[in-house]
C-alpha cells in the first residue's frame, strides 16, 4: 500500500475509533454542548494533574457535574472520558496548525506551519505536548487507549509526510528524498522540541528544533 494511502487510512481509523461521541447516548444539541464542556474542562485538569492524579471526583468538582450526569455522558467511566480527551486534544492541536498542516505545498506553507505551532504552544498554560503526555501515561497501563493516542500521533505525522511528498513532486527537494523517513525526522524534532520546551519552560527550544527541521528539509 502506498505510504500516503496508509496514513490517510490510519487517520480515518483514528477519527472513527476515537470520535467525540463514541459510546455516548444520542444527545440533543444542548447535551452535546454539555458533553463538550465537560471534555474541555477535564482535558485541562488531566493535563495539569495527569490521568492517574485526576480522579472522577476531581473532574466532577472541576466541571460542576454530578456523578449521574458524568456517567450519563460517559457510560464507560474514566476510560471513556480519557478517550474523549485524547480526541479533543488531537483535534485542538491539529486545528491550531491550519490552514498550513493539511496543505504544506511550498516553503511558505512550511514556514507558516512552523509559526502556527510555536504560536499555539506558546499560548498554552502548560508546556509540552498534551497528546504525547497522554501516550506516555497510558503506555504500559492501558494498551487500548495508548494505541488510540498513538493513532492520533500517526495521523499528525502523516500530514507532514504528505507535505513532503508535495515538495518532492514540485521539485523543491530531491527526487531521491524519502518522505516517510523525513517526516519522522521532522516529527521527532517537533516532539523533542516540545519536551525540551517543557523542561526549560521556554518556547525557544521548540523554535530552534522546528527551524532545524525545516532547514534539514531544504537541504534535502
Amino acid at each position: 500500500m502506498d505510504r500516503a494511502v496508509q496514513w490517510r487510512t490510519l487517520g480515518c481509523m483514528a477519527k472513527t475509533q476515537t470520535g467525540s461521541t463514541t459510546g455516548a447516548p444520542n444527545l440533543t444539541p444542548r447535551g452535546e454542548a454539555t458533553r463538550s464542556r465537560i471534555v474541555k474542562a477535564a482535558a485541562d485538569l488531566v493535563l495539569a494533574g495527569g490521568i492517574g492524579g485526576t480522579s472522577l471526583d476531581d473532574i466532577r468538582a472541576g466541571t460542576s457535574t454530578s456523578k449521574s450526569q458524568l456517567f450519563h455522558y460517559f457510560p464507560g467511566g474514566k476510560s471513556e472520558l480519557v478517550q474523549a480527551i485524547a480526541f479533543f486534544q488531537a483535534e485542538r492541536v491539529m486545528a491550531a496548525q491550519e490552514p498550513y498542516l493539511s496543505r504544506l505545498a511550498n516553503w511558505e506553507d512550511w514556514q507558516g506551519w512552523r509559526d502556527a505551532v510555536v504560536r499555539h504552544y506558546g499560548s498554552q498554560p502548560h508546556w509540552g505536548c498534551p497528546i504525547g503526555a497522554l501516550f506516555n501515561e497510558l503506555h504500559g497501563t492501558d494498551a487500548a487507549r495508548a494505541a488510540e493516542v498513538a493513532a492520533h500521533m500517526e495521523r499528525w505525522r502523516g500530514y507532514l509526510e504528505a507535505g513532503i511528498v508535495r515538495l518532492r513532486e514540485a521539485d523543491e527537494i530531491g527526487g531521491e528524498a524519502d518522505p516517510h523517513a523525513l517526516s519522522f525526522a521532522v516529527f521527532a524534532s517537533l516532539q523533542g522540541g516540545l519536551l525540551l520546551t517543557a523542561s526549560a519552560e521556554s518556547i525557544e527550544p521548540l523554535e530552534d528544533a522546528l527551524d532545524g527541521a525545516v532547514a534539514m528539509l531544504r537541504a534535502s
